[in-house]
C-alpha cells in the first residue's frame, strides 16, 4: 500500500483542526483570563502549546502550559505535571493529548486531575478513536475514527510537514 493513502490528516488539516479546538476553548472559557492547557508528554504536550499558540491570537485569555507525564506502560504511578496543583486549582483546565486510544492514558490524566478542585475540567484529542476501555470521552476532538484494535494512529506534530497516519 503506498504512504499517502494512510495519510488521514495533512498538515493543513492539522492546523486547521487546531483552529477549530482552540476556538471551542475560547467559547467555553469566555469568561475566564486564564484556561490551564495540561497536555500530556509528549505528543499531547505538542498539541497543547500549539493550541496555546492559537488562542493568545484568538483571545485575551491567557492559556497556562502544564506538562503531564504519565507512566503508560505503568499508569498506576503517580502522575507528574510540570506545575504545582496550587497552581490550577479552582481555574478552567483542558487535559489534552493527541490520540484517545483505549482511555487509559486520560482516564489516569482525569484521575489525577480530580483530587483538586477545579472550576472546570475538559478534555481535547486530536484523533478520537471510537473503541476505549474506560468510560472517558474528549469534550473537544479533531477527528473521530472507527479503527480496528489492530491498526496503529501515529501522530506528527513536529517538523515543516504535521501528520495523522494510520498504520
Amino acid at each position: 500500500m503506498n504512504v499517502t493513502n494512510n495519510v488521514i490528516l495533512n498538515h493543513e488539516e492539522i492546523n486547521h483542526k487546531i483552529r477549530r479546538i482552540a476556538f471551542q476553548i475560547y467559547e467555553n472559557n469566555v469568561n475566564e483570563t486564564e484556561v490551564i492547557l495540561a497536555g500530556i508528554a509528549t505528543n499531547g504536550y505538542i498539541f497543547a502549546k500549539k493550541l496555546k499558540a492559537v488562542l493568545e491570537k484568538i483571545s485575551d485569555i491567557n492559556p497556562i502550559l502544564c506538562k503531564v507525564t504519565i507512566d503508560k506502560k505503568n499508569p498506576g504511578q503517580p502522575v507528574k505535571t510540570s506545575i504545582a496543583s496550587e497552581d490550577y486549582e479552582n481555574k478552567s483546565l483542558v487535559l489534552v493529548d493527541d490520540v484517545l486510544n483505549s482511555g487509559t492514558t486520560l482516564i489516569y490524566g482525569v484521575k489525577h486531575f480530580l483530587n483538586v478542585p477545579l472550576k472546570q475540567f475538559k478534555t481535547a484529542v486530536l484523533v478520537n478513536r471510537n473503541h476505549k476501555k474506560y468510560p472517558v470521552k474528549a469534550d473537544f476532538k479533531g477527528i473521530s475514527l472507527s479503527t480496528s484494535l489492530h491498526e496503529h494512529v501515529s501522530v506528527v506534530l513536529e517538523g515543516k510537514k504535521f501528520e495523522v497516519l494510520l498504520e
